[in-house]
């Protein structure tokens, strides 16, 4: 890996920020640079929401995204606004209970589609994980940082109160992509 752009998408309240800062110390702990990013809407929840984290074993001369290798869309709203400003051999993972995604073989980039909120909900007991489903499920679609770093940056992010919780969701949506088939 040389560089990596990855943008974290949806609405606000779905813990994208805290996805974005859990995958950037997992990298930092791997010994990569590392910028990150966040905007969020002009309504704190449910409005718009993005995380941006750039990986790389170079200087980062630009700190922003702006071509995504890796995009996470966990909206319906988020995935229109962003999926026409990847690469042709980007990876996108999107949740299936929220994001409907054209029928069609031949889109480029690969979309993969997971039932993320559903996961979290029916294995953990709340949707308030699924932030940390997404990036579980990522990591394991493309390889971008060891299982160890990103769990140990989930322990030490995550509430003592809520750092099991956070990390069975880890495993959930490492195991969700077994079942991965392109949307």
């Amino acid at each position: 890996m040389s560089t990596r752009q990855i943008r974290l998408t949806g609405a606000g309240g779905q813990g994208l920020v805290l996805a974005g800062i859990i995958l950037a110390e997992a990298a930092m702990r791997e010994g990569y640079n590392v910028a990150v990013a966040q905007s969020y809407g002009p309504e704190a929840r449910l409005g718009a929401s993005r995380a941006e984290v750039i990986i790389s074993t170079e200087k980062i001369a630009y700190p922003q995204v702006d071509r995504p290798d890796l995009l996470l869309c966990l909206t319906q709203e988020a995935y229109d606004k962003y999926i026409s400003n990847v690469g042709e051999r980007a990876l996108v993972l999107v949740d299936s209970g929220q994001v409907l995604v054209p029928n069609s073989n031949h889109l480029k980039p690969k979309v993969i589609a997971l039932p993320l909120q559903r996961a979290a909900m029916e294995q953990i007991g709340s949707k308030l994980v699924t932030n940390v489903v997404a990036l579980g499920a990522l990591n394991a679609l493309a390889g971008i940082v060891s299982w160890e770093h990103l769990a140990a940056a989930v322990a030490e992010r995550t509430p003592q109160k809520y750092r099991a919780q956070n990390l069975k969701a880890l495993d959930v949506g490492r195991a969700l992509t077994g079942t991965a088939s392109p949307a």
